[in-house]
């Protein structure tokens, strides 16, 4: 059950970084600041991702092994959220809009690249 939930999740969580992502880049583009309504989509984007991560965990503890790759692109994900926090305060300086757009791709990329890497 949990190894279904997280193929299918995988693709969700992808379509909400990339939603995320391209809402972020058009805020920077047409120059709006980004509301709450951005943050609200970081914010889903970001646990989405974290609850992602935690159900490759649980499938990991319960001894499923997906390969090397898969593996290691699940753990950036985690890094990636863990420095988006501690540089929170530096992406919010100047243009946050285009920074968490990218850093919301960019997680996007990392969930593509897990799923392209699935037992290889």
């Amino acid at each position: 059950m949990i190894g279904t939930f997280h193929s299918v999740w995988g693709w969700v969580v992808i379509g909400v970084d990339l939603a995320a992502g391209l809402y972020g880049i058009g805020l920077s583009v047409f120059r709006r600041r980004p509301g709450i309504v951005f943050r609200f989509a970081m914010a889903t984007a970001i646990a989405v991702s974290l609850l992602q991560v935690a159900a490759g965990l649980i499938l990991y503890g319960s001894g499923e092994r997906p390969g090397g790759f898969h593996l290691f692109y699940g753990v950036l994900i985690m890094i990636a959220v863990a420095f988006g926090y501690v540089y929170r305060t530096e992406m919010n300086k100047k243009n946050p809009a285009l920074r968490w757009g990218l850093f919301a791709l960019f997680l996007m990329g990392l969930g593509l690249r897990a799923i392209m890497t699935f037992a290889t």
